[in-house]
């Protein structure tokens, strides 16, 4: 059985030599292109392999630089946190002795008031305006001054403490942001290619909101080391102010104290000479008025001891009348007793007139001597209460207990402390 054969087409020679050429040229102009592109890539590759190296490399170099910022300014606002702490430990205790001087006053104030009132007591002329009530009154308005000064302070301070917080408050808040802000950036300076917490991030390109300049990151850092050393160099004038004005608020306390204890130790030298010339002029008038008291018995004995002259002289003259007729002769006995009895009677008004004298000089003496006594009375309560005066303010001069002296006295240590040493 014979095959049937497939008619196919048939091609020239010089189809079939195009064709070998075409193939050859089009092999050799790709592989031309091939290594074109193939030496570009290898140049790209080569290009952006360096690239990406040195911008991770200047990447890094910024993330150092700055680290080194985050840490200065770090290191900056914990130094001014460490002063703000010292400046605030510092002012707080200005104004813990500010408050203890301010209740100090209460004592030299309750004196001056005690001595005042004390002073009331007085009686009748001692109960003058003297030199001691107006130094005791002026002692009252220069304690309420040195109150009221005090308590300006006391105020002042608690301002400066309250904004030394608000600045210390801010340093700190700045502190925490910038421990994350350096905690992350340490992080990301320690990334590298073969870190396994690296990864694909949606819109990593974006600016997060809030964002600000670095300017505007040193300047506000600045504002706020800025507003903290401004606080604390006002803290520091208000503490020299606060310790002149402690100083100051005790010299003039102390001055106005010596003033009138000068005038007490005055009045009271005045008062015990007063009461000394009184004491003389008493002892002085009692010896007077017992000597006109002996004068005055004297002259009542003389004027009993003429009472019988004069009968016996009246006695004779009556009896002699009883003469008779031409004997009732007036003889010299008769003139002389006449001038007995004249003589008798002058005498006994002279006598009598003495008295009356000397009993209304008596009277004058006894009142003389009661007033003594009484004005005597005044001197010795005057003394009595300007002593006590000066007694109470003794409690001036005794130093107060500080704080810690006083927790001692109150817990009891300072006397297991004195067993333990016997």
């Amino acid at each position: 059985m014979a095959t049937q054969v497939k008619p196919s087409t048939r091609f020239a020679p010089s189809d079939w030599f195009t064709s070998n050429y075409t193939i050859s040229t089009n092999a050799e102009r790709q592989r031309d292109a091939s290594h074109q592109i193939r030496q570009e890539s290898r140049f790209l590759r080569n290009e952006t392999d360096n690239k990406s190296k040195w911008d991770q490399h200047d990447n890094n170099t910024r993330l150092s630089d700055r680290v080194d910022d985050i840490r200065k300014w770090k290191e900056i606002l914990e130094k001014c946190l460490a002063d703000l702490d010292r400046e605030i430990a510092n002012l707080s205790e200005s104004k813990d002795q500010t408050e203890l001087a301010l209740e100090a006053k209460n004592v030299p104030s309750d004196v001056a008031i005690e001595c005042l009132t004390s002073r009331e007591g007085r009686q009748s002329i001692d109960l003058v305006a003297d030199e001691v009530e107006a130094q005791l009154h002026k002692e009252v308005e220069v304690i309420e001054g040195c109150k009221k000064q005090l308590q300006q302070k006391c105020s002042e301070a608690f301002e400066q403490l309250c904004l030394l917080q608000e600045a210390r408050q801010q340093i700190i808040m700045d502190l925490q942001d910038k421990n994350i802000a350096l905690g992350i950036d340490v992080d990301q300076y320690n990334l590298t290619e073969r870190s396994p917490l690296i990864s694909y991030k949606p819109d990593s390109l974006r600016v997060p909101k809030g964002s600000v300049t670095p300017q505007n990151w040193e300047d506000f850092s600045r504002y706020n080391k800025e507003r903290a050393d401004a606080e604390m160099n006002a803290s520091t004038r208000l503490r020299e102010a606060i310790h002149h004005t402690l100083q100051q608020t005790a010299n003039d306390l102390e001055a106005q104290r010596l003033a009138t204890e000068y005038a007490y130790r005055k009045r009271i030298h005045e008062t015990e000479r007063a009461k000394g010339e009184l004491e003389w002029q008493k002892q002085n008038t009692e010896e007077e008025i017992a000597t006109l008291e002996d004068d005055i018995r004297g002259i009542e004995q003389s004027i009993r001891d003429k009472i019988n002259p004069t009968k016996l002289a009246q006695t004779r003259l009556e009896n002699r009348t009883y003469r008779p007729n031409v004997e009732l002769c007036r003889d010299h006995v008769q003139y002389g007793l006449t001038d007995e009895v004249k003589q008798l009677d002058a005498t006994r008004k002279g006598l009598e007139e003495k008295l009356r004298q000397a009993k209304h000089a008596l009277d004058g003496l006894e009142n003389n001597l009661h007033r003594i006594n009484e004005d005597l009375g005044f001197k010795i309560n005057s003394l009595m209460l300007d002593n006590r005066c000066m007694d109470t303010r003794k409690k001036l001069t005794i130093r107060p207990l500080s704080s810690s002296d006083r927790n001692v006295s109150l817990t009891g240590i300072q006397r297991e402390r004195s067993q333990m040493l016997a």
